[in-house]
């Protein structure tokens, strides 16, 4: 099991919560944390453990991402006019990984980012790879033809278990994405409730 599989599967257990709504989530057998502790009865969380809780499943759900990384979009979401919540949200949905993996190229989002910074992928016709590289609205992503047949790319675009949102326009056939638009909180499919209100309230406070 590699090092990235190995974090994906701890943060469903650490969360308890099958955050990315795989079938192989071990979180499927047991909803106990991970380690000799992780049986033990929780105690109910304190207002600063939901909003730290909120902080780390909505990180870990774009690949864990770093503090550094993540703060950086939360001051990035705060200074743009309109709400921070959805807006932190749609800068996460507009980075390249996270388009990657919403399209169904790839099955999860650790390999959105190992895909994209092989050199794998195209936006507008040029080669990106830096998985944080920002989308922009219109934008066209698209396989690049040497990478076409990988086998784990025809795999993912047959998964049952997510569809691709309706602000991205994908087509299989060509493996292309279009970014049609930046979406707010309810647009996001996400397999659990995220709570970026209370991700705000963490970093207002601290």
């Amino acid at each position: 099991m590699t090092k990235r599989t190995s974090a994906k599967y701890k943060i469903d257990r650490r969360m308890g919560e099958n955050i990315w709504g795989r079938p192989k989530s071990p979180v499927n057998r047991r909803e106990y944390g991970p380690g000799q502790h992780g049986q033990r009865r929780k105690g109910k969380l304190s207002d600063f453990g939901l909003q730290l809780r909120a902080k780390q499943k909505l990180k870990g759900y774009y690949g864990d991402l770093t503090e550094k990384q993540f703060r950086r979009i939360y001051k990035e979401a705060e200074r743009v006019k309109g709400d921070t919540g959805e807006n932190l949200i749609g800068l996460l949905e507009r980075r390249l990984d996270a388009v990657v993996y919403r399209a169904k190229f790839v099955a999860t989002i650790f390999a959105a980012r190992q895909f994209v910074n092989h050199g794998h992928v195209t936006v507008n016709g040029k080669r990106v790879n830096i998985p944080s590289y920002r989308v922009k609205e219109g934008d066209v992503i698209e396989v690049r033809d040497k990478s076409k047949q990988m086998a784990a790319i025809l795999e993912a675009t047959q998964l049952s278990e997510r569809d691709v949102p309706d602000y991205i326009d994908a087509d299989h056939s060509k493996l292309t994405a279009t970014f049609t638009r930046t979406p707010g909180l309810g647009d996001v499919p996400y397999a659990v409730v995220m709570e970026p209100n209370l991700v705000i309230e963490y970093y207002a406070q601290n």
